[in-house]
């Protein structure tokens, strides 16, 4: 296995590497961070911001919600348990076996569909609100892939919103402690972070910018609505990847953006 920041072959598939990974990894991926994120609760980041709490979405009543990068669904699921239309979809077929079975063990049953965000299997402005909690996003080379599909499937005045990786993240390593806190990246390199086999791409992580989210969200349609930098809450012990109660402090981790279809 070679990992680290390379450019991609003419022949990689970066999208398709990322639905087989997260398929593969499902079961693991869950089983670590199952506790926090819960079965049916609605989390956009690892400082444990809660929609419950800031209602990033706005008011759902009476609108029709569509989750994309769900994996196993618990966002879509706490919708859905106060009375939102909401479908949550996922590349992964491992992820989404996963959203099935929390369906039924925790008796919500969320709408279930695999859908590849770039080409989504729905009319146009058929849904009022688009979110995801660190879905998608750092795993397409292309946001305006991401952010065109979504626009279409919005009706207008329609909310797009979502939680991602912070951009400056990308200049440090992936530590918690203080040992993280030393940048060794540039900024500016977008070259991706990949996992590869013998002779296939396994993993493919990109990096956007700020001005790389912003820009391509204004080409998309959209208008910026609330950009919002979580800070980490006093007290609190969890570490998660490169998050944790030494570091995050200091350092932003999560970008959330929430934009209006013109």
């Amino acid at each position: 296995m070679k990992y680290g920041h390379h450019e991609l072959t003419a022949h990689d598939d970066p999208v398709h590497a990322n639905e087989q990974w997260w398929s593969e990894h499902a079961a693991e991926y869950v089983a670590e961070h199952g506790d926090t994120l819960g079965d049916a609760d609605f989390i956009w980041g690892p400082e444990g911001l809660r929609e419950a709490d800031i209602e990033f979405l706005g008011s759902l009543r009476g609108k029709r919600v569509l989750e994309i990068g769900a994996g196993a669904a618990q966002c879509s699921r706490y919708l859905a348990s106060r009375g939102v239309r909401v479908v949550a979809t996922d590349l992964a077929d491992g992820m989404l076996d996963h959203a099935a079975r929390l369906n039924r063990e925790v008796g919500i049953d969320v709408e279930l569909l695999r859908a590849d965000a770039r080409h989504l299997p729905f009319k146009d402005a058929e849904f009022d609100v688009v979110f995801t909690s660190f879905g998608v996003l750092p795993f397409v080379p292309d946001l305006g892939d991401v952010h065109r599909e979504v626009a279409r499937v919005l009706r207008p005045g329609g909310v797009w919103a979502f939680s991602a990786l912070h951009p400056t993240r990308w200049m440090f390593p992936d530590d918690p402690t203080h040992h993280g806190l030393t940048a060794h990246r540039s900024y500016f390199d977008r070259t991706p972070y990949i996992e590869r086999g013998s002779s296939t791409l396994d993993y493919a992580e990109f990096h956007h910018t700020l001005s790389d989210h912003i820009n391509s969200l204004i080409d998309s349609g959209f208008t910026i609505d609330e950009l919002f930098e979580p800070p980490w809450p006093a007290g609190r012990t969890v570490v998660w990847g490169g998050w944790g109660p030494e570091r995050s402090p200091i350092l932003p981790g999560t970008l959330m953006i929430r934009s209006i279809k013109w």
